[in-house]
């Protein structure tokens, strides 16, 4: 069995003897690590990026240049106390990302799943929680406190407001503003009280491998809970009670009745 390479650190990057880097890391040119960074096999950090800690960052992401990760959450209530940032596997983060570290009166950890895709310009703010498989759009910004569920996609230049949760295979449409959660497996767009759901991301999910008897599920779903004339309430009762419930549909009343914002209709 071949050896695992050693790290490849170009000349004029510079490494903490605090950081801890795994086999196959390689750090660009003029890139900055930070006391208490760690990151895994075969991670890649391009040219004039910063990573401060405490951060972990997992195997095989790619860090593009002039990102700047695990940096200081920007919140008034921080006092320099200890915060953390994890990252998992896989995640491709494009140029100009910024993902800031938690703080101490919160959770104090910022938490970043696998296999995302953040694009150019993101920024994901103190004590966020982003799942896997997840795209972030070119300027997409998430203030502090927001949940992203698993494989939802929030489009170019939204900002998502603190304290909100996307839910999962969600659609976010480009330049919204979203005040309040949005709802999983559906298509949402538009400015604070002026944003929409437009029911299922029919499209999105069969591409996905959603079944069409899963994609009609939650057609008759979104009539019920949105268009049957009924209170909110009531229509969450009526799909309950009918003994039918697909998974889809069981996360998707789950998710309204959890919600503390309320939901985008």
């Amino acid at each position: 069995m071949a050896e695992a390479s050693s790290p490849q650190i170009h000349p004029t990057a510079i490494v903490s003897p605090k950081a801890e880097l795994a086999a196959g890391v390689v750090i660009g040119p003029y890139t900055v690590i930070g006391d208490h960074v760690r990151i895994g096999e075969n991670t890649v950090v391009g040219p004039s990026c910063l990573v401060q800690g405490p951060t972990t960052i997992g195997s095989g992401n790619q860090i593009y240049g002039h990102a700047a990760v695990g940096t200081d959450p920007q919140d008034l209530k921080f006092k320099g106390e200890e915060t953390f940032l994890v990252i998992g596997d896989g995640n491709r983060i494009r140029e100009f990302v910024t993902i800031n570290r938690g703080t101490g009166v919160a959770t104090s950890y910022t938490l970043v799943g696998s296999r995302n895709l953040l694009m150019t310009g993101v920024h994901i703010a103190h004590d966020c929680r982003v799942g896997d498989d997840t795209i972030l759009a070119n300027a997409a910004t998430l203030a502090g406190h927001v949940e992203i569920d698993n494989c939802a996609t929030v489009g170019a230049f939204t900002g998502i407001h603190q304290f909100c949760r996307v839910g999962t295979h969600a659609f976010i449409g480009g330049y919204s503003v979203i005040t309040r959660d949005a709802l999983p497996f559906m298509k949402t767009v538009g400015v604070r009280t002026e944003a929409r759901n437009y029911g299922p991301n029919t499209i999105g999910l069969e591409r996905k491998g959603f079944t069409s008897n899963c994609v009609r599920a939650l057609k008759i779903a979104y009539r019920t809970l949105f268009h049957s004339g009924m209170k909110l309430k009531d229509a969450l009762a009526q799909l309950r009670s009918s003994g039918t419930l697909t998974s889809e549909v069981e996360e998707l009343v789950r998710f309204i009745e959890t919600s503390e914002r309320g939901v985008i209709r």
